[in-house]
Parts: structure tokens; sequence; C-alpha cells
């Protein structure tokens, strides 16, 4: 089987959604069913990180040049293969190359952009891919509050950690560095951008006085960068 990713970004990417990509096509390249995994993504950062096996990737300049770069993409690839669309927003032009190509398409969505009715064309084509993958079970019933979609053919499929990630040892540097030694620490990662504010950081922090009096001891420690950091 081979795939075609249309995706915002993956590798060379920066973000969570990239990562995600990075994590999920990865994994399908080390399946031994899975040919070959042509990742055309809308924004491709010009640093060079090394691709896994069975994958290439290309980017394309514009909206009209990253739809006329899928198209070819799609001629040119042998069946069996699916067309994996890594946003809501690609859903027209992903349900059009399965069209052309009579392949089922797989809609991967993450959170608000799913969350409510998005444009005609849009909804339209999303009642039409096969099969539809949330990170989560609130994106998963938000999407399925407006989709008539039945439930088995929308699935969650969560975030994943790689094994580095796991519960170690305190380091006693960072301890120093941010005075928490004692402290009980409440952690948020995540980019730091004025357009994604949902994320939360600023609930958090007017929730904090009234944890301050049930746990004096308490620090929120934010790990992110972006244009929001200032502020």
């Amino acid at each position: 089987m081979n795939i075609l990713a249309l995706v915002t970004e993956a590798w060379n990417g920066r973000g969570g959604i990239a990562q995600y990509n990075r994590d999920l096509l990865g994994a399908l390249a080390e399946h031994p069913a899975v040919e070959s995994i042509q990742v055309l993504a809308r924004h491709v950062p010009d640093a060079g990180e090394e691709l896994p096996g069975k994958v290439e990737m290309s980017g394309a300049l514009g909206k009209v040049g990253f739809a006329l770069h899928a198209l070819a993409a799609a001629a040119k690839l042998e069946q069996p293969f699916i067309v994996f669309c890594g946003h809501i927003n690609f859903t027209p032009l992903a349900t059009l190359l399965g069209r052309l190509r009579q392949a089922p398409v797989w809609l991967q969505v993450h959170g608000i952009e799913a969350w409510q009715r998005p444009s005609p064309i849009r909804a339209f084509a999303t009642e039409r891919v096969q099969l539809i993958t949330a990170v989560s079970r609130h994106t998963r019933c938000r999407l399925l509050s407006w989709t008539t979609h039945s439930h088995a053919r929308v699935r969650v499929l969560p975030n994943t950690v790689e094994e580095r990630f796991s519960p170690g040892p305190k380091r006693e540097d960072l301890l120093a560095r941010f005075a928490l030694e004692g402290k009980k620490v409440l952690l948020t990662v995540g980019r730091l951008s004025a357009q994604e504010q949902y994320k939360g950081h600023d609930r958090v922090i007017r929730a904090l006085p009234e944890l301050f009096t049930r746990h004096p001891q308490i620090c929120y420690l934010v790990v992110g960068d972006g244009d929001d950091r200032g502020r």
C-alpha cells in the first residue's frame, strides 16, 4: 500500500502537529504493508532533517501550487493507495484526489479546527471521507456534534511520546535555576502564540490565587516560545 499525505508540516517543522505527523507517518513507514509514503507539506523549512525509509517529502508554494503538486503526486502513485489528510482545511483537495483515483481518504483532526462546523465546502468534503481519527475523545465528540458520520468511522488516535520521555529523577540544576526545591510544580508545555491563547495558559494563571490557598507551595512552570511569550 502507498500513502499520499497532505499535511501542514512534518519533518523540519515545529509544533505539536508537525511532531504528530512525524510520529504517525514514521510509524506507518515501519509497517510491512506500507510500500511508500509521499508527504506533501504546506510549509517546509530549509533545515535538513533525515527522513525515515520509504518516506519522501516535498512542498509547494501557495494554495494553487500545493493543489497542482498534490494532483501530480496522486497521478503517479500506484494502487492500492490511500490519501491521508492531515488537516480539515485540506479535505476538499483530499476528497477530490480520492475520487479521481478511487482511493479512500483518511482525515486526521487535532482540536479547535474541528470543534465547530467548518465552511460549507469543507463540511461537504468531510462527510465524504472514509475514516476520521481524532487526538482526543473531546475532539471526537465535538466533531460528531456537527457531522453525520457514524460513530464507528470516527476514532480516537491519541498523541504519543517517545520512550525517552519517561519519568526520571529531577534534575538538580533545573530545580536550582527556577527555585523549585520543595515546590509542587504545575507544568504547561506548548507554543506561546498570540493566535493560540485558547490553549489555556491565561486560565491557569487566573486560577493560581485560589490554588495557592490550597497548595501554598505550588509553582506554575510554562515551557515554550513564540510571539506571545513577552506578554
